[in-house]
C-alpha cells in the first residue's frame, strides 16, 4: 500500500506534463493555421507613417490574452528556483500568449476595416496572485496594441512590393 502512496505523485505529475504537452502542441497548430489566414493585415513596429502612404483613417486597436501556469510548470518552475538559471518551462507558454494577442489585435483591426497597424507594442503584466501571503503569479495578461490604419490599395501594393 506504501508503495502505491508513493508512486501517485510522480505519475500525477507525469500525466500533467503529457496531457500539457498534447494541449500545447494543438494550440501550437491552431495559431500556425490562424497566423497563416492574418495575412491581409500588416502588423509592423515604425513609429511613423512614411511621407509617401496615404492614410484614409486610424484608430487604437488592442489585443489582450490572459494565461495560466499549470500546475507542473509552477512545480518545475519552483524547482528551478531552488538553483537558479532559465526556467524554461515558461518560454512556450509566453510565446503562445504573444502570438495569440497579435493575432487577436490583427483581427479588431481586420474587423474594423483596417488593413495595416502601426506601432505595435507589447506589454506583460501579472493580474492575480496564487498563494493567500501574495507571492507567486496565477496569471499574467499579454496585450499587443497599435495603431490601426487604412491605407490606400497603392500603398499597399508598395508595401508589400508587388506589382498590380
Amino acid at each position: 500500500m506504501e508503495v502505491i502512496s508513493l508512486l501517485v505523485t510522480p505519475v500525477l505529475l507525469f500525466g500533467t506534463w503529457l496531457t500539457g504537452s498534447l494541449l500545447e502542441r494543438r494550440h501550437l497548430e491552431s495559431l500556425r493555421l490562424l497566423e497563416s489566414g492574418s495575412r491581409d493585415v500588416l502588423a509592423i513596429t515604425i513609429e511613423d507613417v512614411p511621407p509617401e502612404w496615404t492614410v484614409e483613417s486610424c484608430e487604437l486597436v488592442i489585443g489582450n490574452v490572459v494565461i495560466s501556469q499549470d500546475y507542473f510548470k509552477r512545480f518545475a518552475a519552483a524547482m528551478k528556483g531552488i538553483v537558479g538559471g532559465r526556467i524554461g518551462v515558461y518560454e512556450p507558454l509566453l510565446e503562445r500568449a504573444r502570438r495569440e494577442a497579435l493575432l487577436r489585435m490583427k483581427g479588431v483591426a481586420h474587423a474594423r476595416g483596417y488593413n495595416t497597424i502601426i506601432n505595435v507594442r507589447i506589454e506583460t503584466s501579472p493580474l492575480a496572485r496564487s498563494r493567500g501571503d501574495g507571492k507567486g503569479t496565477a496569471g499574467v495578461e499579454i496585450m499587443a496594441f497599435g495603431t490601426a490604419i487604412d491605407v490606400d490599395y497603392a500603398t499597399r501594393l508598395q508595401m508589400t512590393g508587388t506589382s498590380a
